[in-house]
C-alpha cells in the first residue's frame, strides 16, 4: 500500500511565505504577535485558466514575534483592508472587501480566535469593511463602504462609521451582526494603500530575527533531473536550479517569470516560456516581446532563443520545440509552430486558443498532443484530443468530452502506456458545481477506463506509472491507483503545520515527489518507510 509522502525539504522558504504579496501588517506587543494580510495571486496565466475556479487568493497570516513562526493561516474571499488585535482577548478582527466591478461593495468582518484558529464571519450580509478599530474591550468601530454605487457616484469615496458593542466578542457567532445594526450616515473616507508600509515592517521583523525577507510567489512548473537537481519556473524567474545539497545554484530572472518547463531532447537543457502582460507607460500600454529560451541545466546559460513573434505555449512531446500561438482574440485558424535546425516550419492548423478550453499540457508524452475544435468559427466547441504524427499531420483520437451533452474545459494531462490521464471541469452557467471537476483515464481509442470526480479543479498531475498524483487548488493532494482510479491516499498540504496549495508537481527520476506551491516554495517529498 502506498503511504502518504512526508515533506523532507522545503526549497525557497522564508519568513511570511504563506501570505504572498503583503497588503497590510500589524504588530501587537501585548500578545507578541504579528498579523499580515496578503495576496498569493491568481492561479491563471495566459496559457491556462482552468484551475482558477473556486480559488481564494487572499490570506491572513498570524505569526509569533519570536522566531516568526506561522500560527494560523486563513483564506479570505476578499482582499484584506484592516487588522486589529483585541486589547484583552486572543482575538483578531479583520476587515475585508472590494468593489465587485459593477454594482456592490462586498466583504466580511472576520473574527479569528487566536487560541483555536476558529474563524467567524460576523456580518449578516456581505459588506466591504474599510477599517476596524477597538475602542474598548466591548466596542469595535467599523467603517463600511456603501452597499452599492447605484445612483451614488460618490460611493467610492464614502464610508459609514459605526461602533458595534458586544459584552464578549469571543462569543460572537456567524452572521450575528445584522444588516441594520451598522447603519450610519455616509461621510468621506480614505482608502489608504498600506502595502509599502507592510513590506517595510516585514523586512524589519525578518532582519531583527537574523533572516531576510522577500516575496516569492507561484511556482508554475517543477522538474527533477537525473543528477538530483530541481528546476523551477516561477514569478519573476524564468528558470532556477537547486542543487541536491539544497543550495540555489543559479536563477535566470525575468520581468514576469517562466510558466512552463519542457526538457529538451539533448537531456542537458530545458525549454521555457515567459508570461507577458501589457503595462501602462504614460498614456500607452506596452508589452515586452515574447520569450522562449533553451537553458543549460548545468550553468543556467541561455543556449537558444526562439522568436515566434506572438505569445505561445510549449507543446511537449516533440524532438524539437513545438509552439501553439496564444492570441485567441484574433479568431484566426492558427497553426502550430514547429522548429527545426533551420528555423520555424508551419505546422498543421489548430484554430485559435482559449485559456479555459484548450490547455492540455501532457507530461511524459511519446508524441505531442493538443486539443482542437472542429468548428473553425467556434474552436472551443466540440474539441477533440489530437496527436501530432512524425509526418507533421494531426490525427484525431477521441472527443475531449465523453458525455455528448457536456462541455468540458481543458487541464493538465499525462500519458501512461496506450492511454491518457487528464484533468478537466464541466462547464456550467453558474460556475463550477460540486463534483464538476474530474480526473479521467481514457484509452487512445477514447474508451473511459475510470474517472474520479471532485469539487475543485486540478492544478497539476504526474505519475510514477503505478500511482497518479493529483494536486488541487483547494490545497488537497490525492494519489489515485493508475489501474482503476481508486484513492490510495488523500491529504491536505501543509508546511510546518500551515496550509498551502500546489500549483505544479513532478515525479523525479529518483521517485521523489516535487511540489511547487502558490506561495513560492518547492516541497521535496519522500514516501514514508
Amino acid at each position: 500500500m502506498t503511504l502518504v509522502p512526508t515533506v523532507r525539504r522545503v526549497l525557497g522558504d522564508g519568513p511570511f511565505a504563506e501570505i504572498g504579496e503583503p497588503s497590510l501588517a500589524v504588530v501587537d506587543e501585548r500578545s507578541r504577535s504579528i498579523a499580515v494580510g496578503g495576496d498569493l495571486g491568481s492561479v491563471q496565466w495566459s496559457g491556462s485558466g482552468t484551475a482558477d475556479s473556486r480559488w481564494r487568493r487572499h490570506r491572513i497570516g498570524v505569526y509569533g514575534q519570536s522566531g516568526l513562526r506561522c500560527r494560523h493561516v486563513v483564506r479570505s474571499r476578499y482582499p484584506v483592508r484592516a487588522l486589529a488585535f483585541h486589547p484583552v482577548l486572543p482575538l483578531l478582527a479583520v476587515g475585508t472587501g472590494c468593489y465587485d466591478g459593477g454594482y456592490s461593495f462586498e466583504g466580511e468582518l472576520l473574527l479569528i480566535r487566536l487560541d483555536s484558529g476558529e474563524v467567524v464571519s460576523a456580518l449578516e450580509c456581505p459588506r466591504e469593511v474599510l477599517s476596524v478599530e477597538w475602542h474598548s474591550e466591548t466596542a469595535l468601530r467599523l467603517v463600511l463602504a456603501p452597499c452599492d454605487d447605484w445612483e451614488n457616484p460618490q460611493a467610492h469615496e464614502l464610508g459609514h462609521a459605526v461602533v458595534v458593542a458586544r459584552s464578549d466578542w469571543g462569543a460572537v457567532g456567524q452572521g450575528e451582526i445584522s444588516a441594520e445594526e451598522p447603519a450610519a450616515p455616509g461621510e468621506p473616507a480614505v482608502r489608504p494603500d498600506h502595502s509599502a508600509e507592510a513590506r517595510r515592517i516585514l523586512a524589519d521583523l525578518a532582519a531583527s530575527a537574523g533572516r531576510q525577507w522577500s516575496v516569492r510567489r507561484r511556482v508554475w512548473a517543477v522538474e527533477g533531473t537525473q543528477d538530483g537537481r530541481v528546476l523551477a519556473a516561477l514569478d519573476g524567474v524564468l528558470v532556477e536550479s537547486w542543487l541536491p545539497s539544497g543550495d540555489l545554484q543559479w536563477a535566470v530572472e525575468d520581468e514576469e517569470g517562466g510558466r512552463q518547463l519542457v526538457p529538451a531532447s539533448d537531456g542537458t537543457s530545458v525549454w521555457t516560456n515567459a508570461e507577458r502582460h501589457g503595462r501602462r507607460k504614460g498614456r500607452r500600454w506596452e508589452t515586452s516581446a515574447p520569450r522562449v529560451d533553451r537553458i543549460a541545466v548545468e550553468t543556467g546559460e541561455v543556449l537558444e532563443t526562439l522568436s515566434p513573434g506572438v505569445f505561445t505555449v510549449l507543446v511537449a512531446g516533440g524532438g524539437r520545440p513545438i509552439l501553439r500561438p496564444l492570441d485567441g482574440r484574433r479568431k484566426r485558424a492558427e497553426r502550430l509552430m514547429m522548429f527545426d535546425l533551420d528555423g520555424p516550419v508551419n505546422g498543421p492548423g489548430v484554430g485559435s486558443f482559449d485559456l479555459f478550453n484548450h490547455p492540455f499540457h501532457v507530461r511524459r508524452g511519446s508524441r505531442p498532443y493538443v486539443l482542437v475544435g472542429t468548428d473553425p468559427g467556434e474552436p472551443h466547441r466540440n474539441k477533440w484530443v489530437t496527436a501530432l504524427g512524425a509526418d507533421g499531420t494531426l490525427r484525431r483520437l477521441f472527443p475531449h468530452s465523453w458525455v455528448p451533452e457536456e462541455h468540458h474545459f481543458g487541464g493538465p494531462a499525462i500519458e501512461i502506456g496506450q492511454s491518457l490521464v487528464y484533468a478537466g471541469a464541466v462547464h456550467h452557467g453558474r460556475g463550477l458545481q460540486p463534483g464538476g471537476a474530474y480526473v479521467v483515464r481514457r484509452s487512445l481509442s477514447g474508451s473511459v477506463q475510470w474517472q474520479h470526480r471532485t469539487d475543485h479543479p486540478a492544478t497539476a498531475l504526474d505519475t510514477d506509472g503505478d500511482t497518479v498524483y493529483v494536486a488541487y487548488n483547494s490545497g488537497a493532494l490525492t494519489a489515485l491507483d493508475a489501474a482503476d482510479g481508486s484513492v490510495r491516499w488523500h491529504t491536505e498540504l501543509e508546511v510546518d503545520g500551515a496550509p498551502t496549495a500546489a500549483l505544479s508537481l513532478a515525479v523525479t527520476p529518483q521517485g521523489h515527489l516535487l511540489i511547487g506551491t502558490v506561495d513560492g516554495r518547492i516541497l521535496e517529498c519522500w514516501p514514508r518507510q
